[in-house]
C-alpha cells in the first residue's frame, strides 16, 4: 500500500526560510530510516507558492484560468512530501508519527493520504460509466 506523507506549508516555509541545521539533520536521519527499511519511494521539498501557479477550471468546457502565486492560507498549501510503500495503514501511521516536526517551530503538520492502486475505474463504477 502506498501512502503520501504531505508536509503542510507554514508562514516560514512560504517565506522561503530554510529549516535549522538540527532539523535538516533530524529529517536526514528519518529519511535514512525510511530508506533502510525499504519503504521510501520518493521524498521532495517544494519551493514556496510565490514561485508557483494555480490552474483552475471555473466553468466546464471553457479555458482554464492561470493564477500566479503566492497563495494565501499556508496551512492549505504543501511544502513537501514523502511517498512510502508499506504493508498497512497502521504502518503508514507509525512512520508518519516518527517524522520530526517538519517545520521545527511547533507549526508542523503532516497529512497522510493513501494512493490509489490499480485501475481506479474498477474501484469506482461511476467513473467507468462516464
Amino acid at each position: 500500500m502506498r501512502f503520501m506523507l504531505i508536509v503542510k506549508a507554514s508562514n516560514h516555509s512560504e517565506a522561503g526560510e530554510f529549516p535549522s541545521s538540527d532539523l535538516i539533520e533530524a529529517m536526514s536521519r528519518y529519511n535514512e530510516e525510511l530508506v533502510d527499511a525499504g519503504v521510501r519511494i520518493m521524498a521532495e521539498g517544494l519551493h514556496p507558492s510565490s514561485n508557483g501557479l494555480r490552474i483552475s477550471y471555473p466553468k466546464p468546457g471553457e479555458e482554464p484560468v492561470v493564477s500566479e502565486g503566492p497563495f494565501t492560507e499556508p496551512r492549505e498549501l504543501i511544502a513537501g512530501f514523502i511517498l512510502i510503500d508499506v504493508k498497512s495503514k497502521e504502518e503508514a501511521i507509525d512512520w508518519a508519527m516518527r517524522m520530526p516536526d517538519p517545520m521545527g517551530r511547533g507549526e508542523g503538520q503532516i497529512e497522510l493520504r493513501q494512493v490509489f492502486e490499480g485501475p481506479v475505474e474498477a474501484e469506482n463504477p461511476e467513473i467507468s460509466s462516464g
